[in-house]
């Protein structure tokens, strides 16, 4: 239910600029997000971060191409969105005593070492970058329909794509992490029975 209420505002922009033209497209798109943070409120009594973020930025770069009439500055919003959660991840260590934005949110659930909660904040910074990157070079470099198409197909597949792949490696480092801690605790028995002795 949560993928679809997330995806449901950039289903209904491209159903709207495919209908119309960018301008309503942008105005969709904030209507159906505001949408989506009113419903969460109003089914949990709370809003995650991530939603606020961006209705927040919706807000500011979707008012401005619908203000000044000028489609670059939506185009540029997932940019600024990737880039300011990038730096995000990258100074969250500086500000909770080392540790990750990852770690924080997900280490209770999911117990692995310090070094690979370091390595996965690395890559999702990485990920935020290039995502960034990637799309201000689509925006920039192709008509605006292309955009369009890549903000909903090639934006959505590739972060998908990046989820799985994330999944597959915290499983297996989560395996390795049991299993060490298992090793750990046998040699910690068998030390102590000796000691006992």
């Amino acid at each position: 239910m949560k993928f679809i209420l997330d995806l449901l505002p950039l289903l209904l922009f491209f159903i709207a600029y495919k209908a119309y033209d960018i301008f309503v497209a942008t105005a969709v798109a904030i209507i159906a997000t505001a949408g989506v943070v009113g419903y969460l409120w109003w089914s949990q009594r709370r809003v995650e971060k991530l939603h606020l973020i961006t209705l927040g930025m919706l807000l500011l770069f979707g008012g401005l191409t619908l203000l000044l009439r000028d489609p670059s500055f939506i185009q540029w919003r997932p940019t600024v969105v990737s880039w300011l959660f990038a730096t995000a991840l990258l100074l969250a260590p500086l500000f909770s005593g080392g540790k990750t934005l990852l770690e924080r949110m997900m280490g209770h659930v999911i117990p692995l070492p310090a070094a690979v909660w370091v390595r996965l904040n690395g890559i999702w910074i990485g990920f935020f970058l290039l995502m960034g990157g990637l799309n201000l070079w689509v925006a920039t470099s192709f008509e605006e329909a292309t955009w369009v198409h890549f903000k909903l197909f090639g934006q959505t597949s590739l972060t998908v794509l990046f989820v799985i792949a994330q999944g597959f490696y915290l499983v297996h480092q989560q395996r390795k992490y049991a299993m060490v801690t298992a090793e750990e605790s046998v040699q910690k028995r068998a030390e102590n029975g000796r000691g006992a002795q």
